[in-house]
């Protein structure tokens, strides 16, 4: 009989489910609830409960433990330095979607040579976030392949569903289901419409199917989402973080029933990636909140230990510098932050 099936699998290799990974590296008691109140505080501020800033930033993706555990010991020391105006949580990107070919991420290719030892790559990926969650450091991540979530879901506290699959009908519904806060991009067109179609649907019940956590199909009923919210990242025409897009986006949510809660992703279109603007986009998004917006609940940076970035093909690689987008500095970083809390102190005590 004639093969029609797998014409074009090359191989086929089974991987432990998302129940023997979780119980060989289980939560704690206390990471539990420090994940709770993690994401208890992320919902207050984007449903305008708590008057902080979300403020997520950390590298474009984690490309190396050691590096993103020194990065983590920078960043929980400046958490209490800004607690009072900011809730900072720690960019732990383990996937990166793709317009073409590159380097899709840890979980994918831990040892960044191509070798795809997925297994390897889930198991860093979860012990990283167990080291964060027990440093009490949330955690903030995108969720791209729809399976992934059953292997750390637990341990994030803020997920983004990203540009290029806000429109996706299989993110809509996963992020229906997901147990923490969840932003949507507006699309790399620069379509804001799209994202606020994204939270209606994933703020509404669905049924659909996934791989349960023993590793079998099944299927998931969700009730909704009530934390969704919509992220701008700039479009391929121009950026969109200055106040008359916040101005049309707020209006947009409204008109479609949405509560408009706004994180402005100060890189990416925003920066035409250049991670040195990301400071002037930042000050911007500071003084329209200054100004009364109370749409704007947060802002993102693409930050690591060293600004730029570097080429996996090109030899070595230089520890805490970004091997996707270029990223700001550490030292620039905290400067940065430690200036956008004081102007918000500052405006506050005028008022």
């Amino acid at each position: 009989m004639r093969k029609v099936s797998n014409l074009n699998i090359e191989s086929e290799m089974p991987l432990p489910t998302p129940d023997e990974i979780r119980a060989e590296l289980p939560v704690t008691a206390d990471i539990a609830e420090n994940i709770w109140q993690f994401r208890r505080i992320v919902g207050n501020i984007v449903t305008g409960r708590d008057p902080r800033i979300l403020m997520i930033c950390g590298p474009c993706s984690i490309d190396s433990v050691p590096a993103a555990m020194e990065y983590a010991s920078h960043f929980r020391a400046l958490q209490e330095k800004v607690e009072d105006r900011m809730f900072l949580v720690m960019r732990a990107y383990f996937e990166k979607p793709r317009t073409t070919i590159g380097w899709k991420g840890l979980v994918y290719d831990p040892d960044l040579d191509r070798s795809y030892h997925i297994e390897k790559g889930l198991r860093l990926s979860r012990k990283l976030l167990l080291d964060l969650a027990e440093m009490g450091i949330p955690a903030a991540t995108e969720f791209l392949e729809p399976t992934i979530p059953q292997y750390t879901s637990d341990l994030i506290s803020w997920a983004s569903i990203g540009a290029r699959t806000s429109e996706s009908q299989t993110h809509r519904q996963m992020a229906s289901g997901l147990s923490m806060p969840v932003g949507f991009k507006n699309s790399t067109d620069g379509s804001i419409a799209v994202a606020v179609d994204a939270i209606r649907t994933a703020s509404a019940r669905h049924t659909f199917l996934g791989v349960i956590n023993d590793g079998r199909t099944g299927m998931f009923s969700t009730r909704g989402n009530p934390y969704c919210h919509l992220i701008l990242r700039g479009g391929i025409h121009e950026p969109n973080y200055t106040s008359e897009y916040i101005a049309f986006s707020r209006e947009l949510m409204t008109r479609e029933k949405v509560f408009p809660s706004i994180v402005v992703d100060c890189s990416h279109a925003n920066s035409q990636r250049d991670p040195l603007k990301q400071g002037a986009i930042l000050r911007n998004v500071a003084q329209q909140i200054l100004a009364g917006q109370d749409a704007i609940r947060g802002a993102m940076l693409e930050s690591y230990m060293k600004t730029g970035r570097q080429d996996i093909s090109k030899g070595a690689i230089i520890p805490g510098l970004s091997v996707t987008d270029p990223c700001l500095g550490w030292p620039e970083t905290e400067a940065l932050i430690l200036e956008t809390a004081e102007m918000l102190r500052q405006g506050a005590d005028r008022k």
